[in-house]
């Protein structure tokens, strides 16, 4: 079965770059992807899958159904480009000012569409049911893009017993691939504070309250929420990355208003976030005589592996790569990830696709959301791979189960 899978990704390798080539070159941003859904509709009713366009927006869910009855396994990638300008220098650079493909969606399309040509080929022997789910929007966090495709049956119809995914990963070699049981990915929650005060002229503090004071000791007291509130083995992070206060050099500013991010992998941690955070602001705000508003958005829940699944993967990861480019993640990354949605409806895990040339260092691969990101196209085959046979080995577990 092994080589089969190989033989029949080798034969499609060069329209899975030719797609993903085409698709850097036109990105889109977040509820946007039109053109790259109708590409993706077109890809998979020539390779004889059925299609359900418009699911969660521009979303396409692709059904396969083997012709042995069985379980109901998903594969799910994203499809939106990040606000930014290319700066790769590549041929085939994005033609779309201030838009790019900066967080390899581009990649994960094109390996599911690779995928899906794949099992549609293996039709006779597939033992179930495999959903594509072409998703919108992994960028709009706060909302995202999976809980509208969730809300209008992609999960459903046949229902899904297990859902895979996949992100190329730039700190990974490529040829591996890593994950975890439990969480591997973090919770993305937004924090807007306004803090308020007096103003006054400059010469004269003493008549007015200075917002821009407190806000500076907010910064500072709401890095004690991790370091005083949050166990030193979990992990945690409260970051601003906006400040905006004051409008001359001279008065003393009456409002400062704070933008930032709070992330967290364990729910309960998730939990009791916001009560923290308000508790000390407001108390640092009207100590100081101001007083400070809060609004906690919460984003994507932690992203949480099925511990069964991880054993599936691994084991269809041991045929795919061998043992020695398995990577055994060992803390969670605190990116978010939409994936997360799925996972609290159906048992999930999420992969990270080694995407760094051999070679390479670390230190000379732009990140992810970097106008120079650049993964390694040889590492796209390998996903291809990974994900059917994902697919595969959990369909088969589950036959006569």
């Amino acid at each position: 079965m092994n080589e089969r899978v190989r033989s029949l990704t080798n034969k499609y390798e060069e329209k899975m770059l030719e797609l993903r080539r085409r698709m850097h070159r036109r990105p889109e941003l977040s509820n946007e992807e039109r053109e790259t859904a109708a590409l993706v509709k077109s890809v998979l009713e020539e390779a004889g899958v059925e299609v359900r366009p418009g699911v969660g927006g521009n979303g396409v869910v692709g059904v396969l159904q083997g012709d042995v009855p069985g379980a109901c396994v998903a594969l799910r990638a994203d499809m939106d480009a990040l606000p930014m300008e290319e700066k790769t220098g590549l041929s085939w650079a994005s033609e779309v000012k201030g838009v790019m493909h900066a967080c390899g969606h581009d990649a994960h399309t094109a390996m599911l569409l690779g995928a899906a040509l794949v099992l549609s080929e293996m039709k006779k022997e597939l033992p179930g049911t495999v959903k594509f789910l072409f998703q919108p929007a992994e960028e709009a966090n706060p909302v995202g893009g999976a809980p509208a495709m969730i809300q209008q049956g992609a999960l459903r119809n046949p229902d899904v017993d297990a859902i895979f995914g996949m992100h190329v990963w730039p700190s990974l070699v490529t040829g591996t691939v890593g994950t975890r049981p439990g969480a591997l990915m973090g919770a993305s929650d937004r924090l807007f504070l306004t803090v308020r005060g007096k103003g006054a002229h400059g010469s004269e503090p003493e008549n007015g309250v200075d917002a821009i004071a407190i806000a500076a000791q907010l910064i500072s007291a709401l890095q004690t929420v991790v370091s005083r509130n949050v166990s030193p083995l979990d992990a945690a992070v409260v970051s601003i990355g906006v400040i905006k206060g004051g409008d001359r050099y001279n008065v003393i500013a009456d409002e400062v208003v704070l933008e930032g991010t709070v992330r967290t992998v364990d729910p309960v941690t998730q939990e009791k976030m916001p009560g923290r955070i308000e508790a000390i602001v407001r108390g640092v705000a009207r100590g100081m005589g101001g007083d400070c508003d809060m609004e906690y958005v919460k984003g994507y829940p932690p992203l949480m592996n099925d511990a069964e699944l991880a054993k599936t993967a691994i084991s269809a990861l041991k045929k795919v790569v061998g043992e020695d480019k398995i990577v055994h993640v060992e803390k969670p990354a605190l990116g978010g990830e939409d994936f997360s949605f799925f996972t609290r409806e159906v048992p999930g895990l999420f992969m990270w696709l080694g995407c760094r040339a051999e070679g390479v260092s670390k230190e000379q691969t732009p990140p992810l959301h970097n106008n120079g990101f650049l993964p390694d196209e040889k590492a796209l085959s390998l996903g291809v791979e990974t994900l059917v046979s994902c697919a595969l080995e959990y369909l088969e577990d589950r036959k006569g189960a």
